[in-house]
């Protein structure tokens, strides 16, 4: 084979080489010839833009924002950390709220069923009319004497005070009114004979001495 066939084969070689570069420098001259326009207009839009906020855009302001972000870089840093933990947290209780959400809903329907949240909005209502009505000091007083009350109610709590008052409380149903007379003092000597009567008679005694002690103790002050 003679030189100038070697120097023939070698050119084609080179050139079969040198192929794909010319194909891709074809392609980005393209792709310059199609973004040149484009890049002109986003400049432009974009001078247009910064035009709006010249007035307020300082350099000096931006490198101090940029000094500021340098200095707090750990700020941020813990700052995604703990973004990170609310999504992990967020993403674990995801599924219990899932479940829990819609049983809430269904006990708050039930309380509202049942009327419970009506009476808890009656009772806000009540306090407010309250607060109306009457002052702290007023309120303090009826304080106060909700606290005796609720002694007596103690006291009541008592099984013998309890079976006294109910005893109490079933007298009217044996009294016939219709049948009380006019009794006069033989009348009473009379009646006195009765064994009921005494009964009584024994019972308003020890009601009488448990009076007495009233005023042993205190009793109530009269009024001022």
């Amino acid at each position: 084979m003679t030189n100038e066939e070697l120097i023939l084969e070698r050119l084609d070689r080179i050139e079969t080489q040198l192929a794909p570069l010319v194909e891709t420098a074809k392609s980005v001259r393209e792709l310059r010839d199609d973004l040149i326009p484009l890049s002109a207009q986003a400049f432009r839009l974009l001078i247009t833009e910064l035009e709006d906020i010249e007035s307020g855009f300082q350099l000096e302001d931006f490198m101090a924002m940029v000094k500021t972000l340098m200095r707090s870089v750990r700020n941020i840093t813990f700052m995604a950390e703990q973004l990170n933990n609310i999504v992990d947290f967020v993403t674990t209780i995801e599924p219990l709220l899932r479940s829990s959400v819609p049983q809430l809903i269904n006990y708050l329907d039930d309380l509202e069923q049942r009327g419970v949240l009506r009476m808890f909005t009656a009772m806000l209502d009540v306090r407010a009319k309250i607060a109306a009505a009457y002052t702290p000091e007023d309120i303090d007083k009826i304080g106060d004497g909700v606290v005796a009350l609720l002694g007596v109610a103690k006291r009541l709590s008592d099984p013998q005070v309890a079976a006294f008052v109910e005893k109490i409380a079933e007298m009217p149903s044996h009294v016939n009114l219709s049948k009380s007379k006019d009794v006069g003092p033989f009348g009473l000597f009379s009646a006195a004979s009765s064994k009921e009567v005494k009964q009584g008679l024994g019972v308003m005694m020890e009601l009488t001495k448990a009076m007495g002690k009233l005023k042993s103790n205190g009793g109530i002050a009269p009024a001022a």
